[in-house]
């Protein structure tokens, strides 16, 4: 499945002063529900709001060793593990029925617990396919063993996913995707800068350091490493930039398989196909020809001993983690410490548990939410969720730019959209799944072939709407505009973003921010281009289309303006969607809280009106603190603006946040109401 929009790509952590805890419980008790000695008051909120809000934190908190930022995402993610770590431990210790959901997450977990069985073993469990790898004698027998392999279906070469076809939502279709580099993006293979070519020449050492470590000599292993980095070079210029595949329209391909045939015959789409065990498909989806024509060029003339380096090394990274702990050291070493700063590996517990939730998430999620999702937090969400819905359908029938017709469509889409909280209403089935407490490795692989047997069953086949994207424990929530939903679950459900016990500012200005984020996703430069029922059509008069764009574009530029360590410009193209959902996000809380009882008073709480603890408690979400190479590595791939900006930018639009806070001509968020952008 893939996820258009999700609310947070990294993850973070807030430490919250007035908390107090129960003995022998493990939900905090709050007292109150901003921390006010985070704030910089010394800072004016109309030049600064989010250091304003947040300023004395960001001073004061150092970013754990083993974490790529801090703050609100990280802590929940944090305190998230903990909690899976106690219902692993304790399945880990029940003498649970096999085949049991209880069973297969504790053995599982158990499994990767057990560092002297898996250290013992070192990389035995990889020389089965090390030697697949060098009996092969040409491109058509690589392309064969990529296609055949159960446990990585089309290798680092071959990118797809399953999903519903975007011009034919109710039926899932294969679609393949740009692949076959290692760093995060086309542009770290050329730019020039001195931290972009450190990285580059990080990914030759570690390329180098796991050859030897299967025991080639270092001079051979750093031939292999230069041509490597040479080989992903040539093949990144086929490759979109990260903002040209927000394109919907421009990255949708439906070909026939004998013209994907006779169009690149080096590929021989039909012969990979069959290979993969999918004879019966005749028609996939393309989202980057481009790359797959510059492979089936590239691929016959490139000598057969490089391309059989490429899928040793790939096969080491891919499965480093999970062999003893040189490779694994070797692995955080670069993709980690070298790509985002992170000087330390976190505890083994925390990896096995994330591991556990991305092999076994839906098993590990109906133990997770038994135990800490109660059933009122669902309803108290299904309401947040139908005001906000409510807010939305009275904005869109006020716009003054937009006509009758499209008005029409916009509001059935609006009326029609999904809303899933918590957790599916039905599990998936991982009875197929053989866990085995003393096979780590092979545990692994068999989710692996699990996943893709799972995905190869739906292509051609309808669309279960019901399914999920995420995990329940899962820190983050989407929309997904071929479903015509928004998702959130289990695992974001909590302070600073929800707290049954907060008053309505500190709730609507953090989940009733999200939803309203999430919900502006299906009408953002991307989803207002489905319709009702998820099909990517055009349904826009052409005036209103082009009005549409010309206000997006003033997003486009303020966000292009923004820079981050002193150089680097955001990419206002690649964050359009994030910036219009979270400008329409904190507009229809906004809206909604002032439906409240407190959000029509006046009464102060910790000194603040109930407006400025709305936008306060809005600031409060977004107190994240990340490292450089974090921030560095976002600007070029992730298509979410830093977290200052994402207070900031949409504030700067804001009327009713200037009111609350006094905001003056010549502060420097100030913007004549006329200049604001404003498009739901």
């Amino acid at each position: 499945m893939r996820l258009y929009q999700g609310f947070f790509i990294g993850l973070s952590v807030l430490a919250v002063a007035a908390c107090q805890t129960k003995e022998n419980d493990e939900t905090p008790v709050r007292t109150t529900f901003f921390d006010k000695s985070g704030m910089d008051t010394t800072v004016l909120p109309g030049n600064d709001f989010f250091t304003y809000a947040n300023g004395n934190w960001v001073k004061k908190t150092k970013i754990p060793d083993d974490q790529t930022g801090w703050g609100s995402f990280y802590q929940i993610y944090d305190d998230n593990q903990k909690k899976t770590r106690s219902i692993l431990e304790e399945a880990a210790k029940a003498d649970a029925k096999t085949g049991s959901v209880e069973q297969k997450v504790g053995d599982f977990y158990a499994s990767g617990m057990d560092t002297t069985t898996i250290d013992k073993l070192g990389y035995e469990p990889i020389k089965a396919e090390l030697t697949k790898i060098s009996a092969l004698t040409d491109y058509k027998q690589v392309l064969n063993y990529l296609a055949a392999d159960q446990t990585n279906r089309g290798g680092e070469f071959i990118g797809f996913y399953v999903g519903a076809d975007d011009r034919q939502s109710s039926i899932n279709r294969i679609n393949f995707i740009q692949a076959g580099l290692s760093l995060p993006e086309k542009e770290y293979y050329t730019r020039t800068d001195e931290a972009t070519k450190k990285i580059r020449s990080a990914f030759v050492a570690y390329i180098t350091r796991l050859f030897t470590m299967v025991g080639v000599d270092s001079v051979s292993a750093r031939t292999k490493a230069d041509a490597i980095l040479e080989f992903e070079t040539a093949l990144a210029k086929s490759h979109k930039a990260p903002a040209d595949l927000r394109d919907p329209v421009a990255n949708y391909n439906k070909l026939a398989v004998a013209d994907l045939t006779r169009q690149m015959p080096n590929l021989n789409w039909r012969n990979l196909l069959n290979t993969m065990g999918l004879e019966r498909v005749d028609t996939v989806l393309v989202g980057q020809p481009g790359y797959y024509q510059a492979l089936d060029k590239t691929l016959p003339t490139t000598p057969i001993s490089l391309l059989k380096d490429r899928l040793v090394f790939d096969l080491l990274d891919h499965n480093a983690s999970l062999l003893s702990k040189e490779f694994e050291k070797a692995s955080f070493e670069f993709n980690s410490k070298t790509l985002y700063g992170q000087p330390q590996q976190p505890e083994r517990w925390k990896r096995m548990a994330d591991r556990t939730d991305g092999a076994l998430g839906e098993a590990l999620g109906q133990l997770w939410v038994k135990k800490y999702f109660p059933a009122e937090a669902k309803e108290r969400m299904l309401t947040l969720v139908d005001n906000l819905q409510k807010v939305y359908r009275e904005r869109i029938e006020k716009l003054d730019w937009m006509a009758p017709e499209t008005k029409k469509v916009a509001l059935t889409k609006l009326d029609k959209f999904v809303k899933k909280i918590g957790y599916p209403d039905k599990w998936k089935d991982y009875s197929d799944v053989d866990i085995k407490r003393d096979d780590f490795y092979g545990n692994v692989q068999r989710a692996r072939v699990h996943h893709y047997k799972e995905d190869f069953a739906k292509i051609n086949r309808p669309v279960d709407r019901t399914e999920w994207g995420m995990t329940p424990p899962t820190v983050n929530a989407y929309a997904n505009p071929t479903n015509n939903e928004v998702v959130f679950p289990a695992g974001i459900l909590q302070f600073p973003f929800f707290d049954k016990d907060a008053d309505d500012a500190i709730n609507y200005g953090g989940i009733g921010m999200v939803i309203g984020h999430e919900m502006t996703h299906l009408f953002d430069d991307q989803g207002r281009q489905y319709d009702a029922n998820g099909n990517l059509r055009d349904w826009w008069t052409k005036a209103d289309a082009e009005r549409f764009n010309t206000k997006t574009q003033a997003i486009v530029t303020q966000y292009n303006g923004y820079t981050v360590l002193d150089n680097l410009h955001l990419n206002g193209k690649l964050t359009l969607g994030e910036n219009l959902a979270d400008l329409g996000g904190i507009t229809l809380a906004y809206e909604a809280f002032k439906l409240t009882k407190e959000g029509q008073s006046t009464e102060k709480i910790d000194g603040f009106t109930p407006d400025q603890r709305f936008f306060l408690g809005f600031a409060q979400v977004w107190r994240i603190k990340v490292r450089d190479e974090t921030e560095r590595a976002g600007i070029t791939t992730d298509p979410h603006s830093p977290a200052k900006f994402r207070v900031n930018g949409p504030l700067t639009n804001f009327e009713p946040f200037y009111r609350a806070f006094n905001v003056q001509p010549g502060q420097k968020m100030y913007k004549p109401e006329v200049d604001q952008a404003k498009v739901w």
